[in-house]
């Protein structure tokens, strides 16, 4: 499917320049992202604005999200480049067409040779990079096109970024929790929502900060480093030693076979005067295998008190090492699954633990903590024109207009406040004071002196326009974004209880510019 849609677009857009971007970018991730990915409500609204010759009107709407996720104060925005993918590929096929056709039989013929001639050649996209720390009401993603178009894209793009940014989130926050020196694993596939769900876990839980995954399709599609132990029915499978036919093994360097490995390792066992569990027996192992070469990896535990058994596996480590001077052995890996999430994670650090890797899986995974994290698109602009969502809820109210977005940095090298302000204005200079003011709240200001200023909105799609537009980076690169931007983050504004807020504000120029057009579209009551 993806490869027809890349192939359509490229007979509309005709150019060899066009084709090349399109190889680049590729197609969908996941076949099921189509244009058909969407909400009924977007296909008639699209038929209304043909019919009221609207349809062309020029568009501006944010995609942005209104609250925090998981009690804290902060984000990370992920989801970019699969929709990058999705407005490059954007075609729909005669067969699509057809279904349509099916369910809205009372639209005219030329809505649907209107429909086949769409795509995103006249749509532009301008984004947060990949991998960023990000705040509530500041725009993730700008999209500006023909208002028809960019009402498609809503739904997929609020999928595309909605689960994708919170499962990069929770991802995030186990990091901080673990610590830079803990190897996170993520093991949520059988958990998961669905295959989709799982797919996108394990590559967004990469992102995010997590080491590796056990599922062995996104180690394959994405690069993902591929990391398990083994399940409990594998040790129970076997009743007794007396299975085990082939017990020859060649040592390390191939210089020697051991006829009889496993009574090598029952001869270790014999020496070993330790606590009655399964550690004797991995220890065992792992002294034969030492003697032929091999070195072991380590343990997982699975139940039970994991701090406290962490420290008696690693007192028994560090014992055997010194017993039997086997260089290394009291820093065999001690890896700690069952049920694991943040909290765990924290009480885990507070109790004092042994653990240096951690398996975690449908907390992670499922997002147990925050089923959603509430995306929206919203119409900031048409024809130029500015508009704003009014709502009682002063949270819901829209930041109107097309406008750049910044993040001013302190001497500390951490981020102070996100500042929006309208498109036309002179940016914040590094050295010079800017007011910087809450959106709604007319006593919230501060004055800024940043540092260093960086613009967050990048153009990631430009249509048919022969600008330049920012490459989509590796996976590897968005992950040491991630990482880079966390560091960035004063620790304040991290930490997992009684986070301090970040500061999300706007020029005072677009705070005035905000409350003028509020005021001029808020109904005055009557009373009599």
């Amino acid at each position: 499917m993806a490869g027809k849609a890349v192939a359509a677009a490229v007979m509309v857009n005709g150019s060899v320049a066009e084709k090349e971007v399109l190889a680049e970018i590729g197609g969908a991730t996941n076949p099921m992202v189509t244009p058909l990915l969407t909400d009924l409500y977007q296909f008639t609204m699209a038929y209304a604005y043909w019919k009221a010759g609207k349809h062309q009107d020029r568009a501006v709407f944010d995609l942005y999200f209104r609250k925090n996720p998981f009690g804290g104060e902060y984000a990370v925005f992920a989801g970019l480049e699969e929709c990058i993918r999705f407005v490059a590929n954007f075609k729909l096929e005669e067969e699509e067409i057809s279904f349509l056709r099916s369910i809205m039989p009372m639209c005219e013929d030329g809505f649907f040779d209107y429909l086949r001639e769409v795509d995103c050649s006249n749509v532009e996209v301008y984004a947060v990079p990949e991998g960023s720390v990000v705040f509530p009401k500041v725009p993730l993603m700008r999209v500006e096109g023909p208002v028809s178009i960019v009402q498609l894209l809503e739904t997929p793009f609020v999928n595309l970024v909605n689960y994708a940014s919170l499962v990069t989130t929770n991802a995030a926050r186990h990091r901080l929790v673990a610590g830079k020196s803990k190897t996170l694993l993520e093991f949520g596939l059988r958990r998961a929502q669905g295959p989709d769900g799982g797919m996108s876990a394990s590559k967004y839980c990469y992102i995010g900060g997590f080491d590796a995954t056990s599922n062995v399709a996104a180690g394959k599609l994405f690069g993902i480093p591929l990391r398990g132990t083994h399940s409990h029915a594998f040790v129970s499978s076997f009743m007794s030693p007396d299975e085990i036919l082939d017990r020859a093994l060649l040592s390390h360097d191939g210089s020697s076979t051991c006829k009889d490995f496993v009574r090598l390792v029952q001869s270790w066992l014999s020496k070993l005067q330790v606590m009655k569990s399964g550690i004797p027996n991995f220890c065992a192992v792992a002294l034969a295998l030492n003697d032929l070469g091999y070195k072991a990896r380590g343990i997982r535990l699975d139940s039970g008190d994991l701090a406290y058994l962490s420290f008696e596996a690693r007192n028994i480590f560090h014992a055997i090492e010194k017993e039997f001077n086997v260089a290394g052995f009291g820093k065999m890996t001690v890896t700690a699954s069952n049920d694991l999430n943040e909290e765990t994670l924290d009480a885990l650090n507070k109790q004092g633990h042994e653990v240096d890797a951690f398996g975690i899986g449908t907390n992670l995974v499922t997002c147990y903590a925050q089923p959603a994290l509430g995306c929206v698109f919203k119409l900031v602009e048409i024809n130029n024109q500015p508009r704003i969502k009014l709502s009682e809820d002063v949270t819901k109210v829209s930041i109107p207009c097309k406008k750049r977005i910044f993040r001013l940095y302190g001497r500390e090298g951490y981020a102070l406040v996100d500042i929006m302000t309208g498109e036309n204005e002179p940016p914040p200079t590094v050295g010079e004071r800017i007011l910087c003011r809450h959106p709604f709240s007319e006593s919230k200001r501060a004055y800024v002196v940043p540092q260093h200023v960086e613009e967050l909105l990048k153009c990631y799609w430009l249509g048919n326009s022969s600008k330049r537009r920012e490459e989509l980076p590796s996976l590897e690169k968005i992950r040491a974004r991630c990482m880079q931007q966390l560091e960035q983050m004063r620790p304040d504004h991290m930490r997992r209880l009684n986070p301090t807020p970040y500061k999300v504000s706007v020029s005072g120029k677009l705070y005035d510019f905000i409350h003028f057009l509020w005021l001029s579209e808020a109904p005055v009551g009557e009373l009599q």
